[in-house]
């Protein structure tokens, strides 16, 4: 059976109680609340219908998807799969990730106006491709068109991480700081 990792966004919220709904407490099948252990949030009204099929219980996560589609998960599975975003950022390594998956990313930290990174390699590329091999006709440096040329008029490049300048140009090879790896600002573009 194929593996798969999660990578999208969701908001939740971890379940400090599950109640029936203290405004219909003799009505069979009625409203249920979902009570957030941060206090900040309201207690959330679910229906019959949601409490039967996820069946939430104290210490799961009431989840929201993008969608709007609203869910339940346990405790463990959420805890495994998911790492909580602070302050609206992603870590090095989920910025990365998203890197792999095509996207473009930047921190908000920057102090450069509409700097980016993004893979070299082509978005329809899935599984991600390590390398490509290049006609030597497409290579502007005159060493890199040389050498392609005596391997048969192909060379094989391997992809980088590119970065959309402050000032406008595509650099190739951008390398991260120890700044940048251990910042938790990146964002999804």
């Amino acid at each position: 059976m194929p593996k798969y990792r999660c990578h999208k966004d969701v908001w939740a919220l971890k379940i400090k109680e599950v109640r029936q709904s203290p405004r219909e407490p003799a009505v069979a099948g009625g409203t249920w609340e979902i009570v957030p252990e941060d206090e900040r949030y309201a207690p959330i009204t679910i229906s019959h219908e949601f409490y039967t099929k996820h069946r939430p219980i104290a210490g799961g996560y009431y989840v929201v998807y993008k969608d709007g589609y609203k869910s339940y998960s346990p405790a463990e599975a959420f805890d495994g799969g998911y790492t909580r975003v602070k302050d609206g950022g992603l870590s090095f390594g989920d910025a990365l990730e998203a890197i792999k998956r095509g996207k473009r990313v930047a921190r908000i930290g920057w102090n450069g106006k509409g700097m980016w990174l993004s893979l070299s390699a082509n978005e329809s590329d899935t599984p991600f491709v390590l390398a490509r091999s290049i006609p030597a006709e497409s290579f502007w440096s005159n060493n890199n068109r040389r050498y392609a040329e005596e391997q048969g008029g192909f060379a094989t490049v391997l992809p980088c991480i590119t970065m959309k300048t402050a000032t406008g140009e595509i650099l190739m090879g951008w390398l991260a700081s120890q700044t940048d790896m251990l910042a938790e600002d990146w964002v999804v573009l």
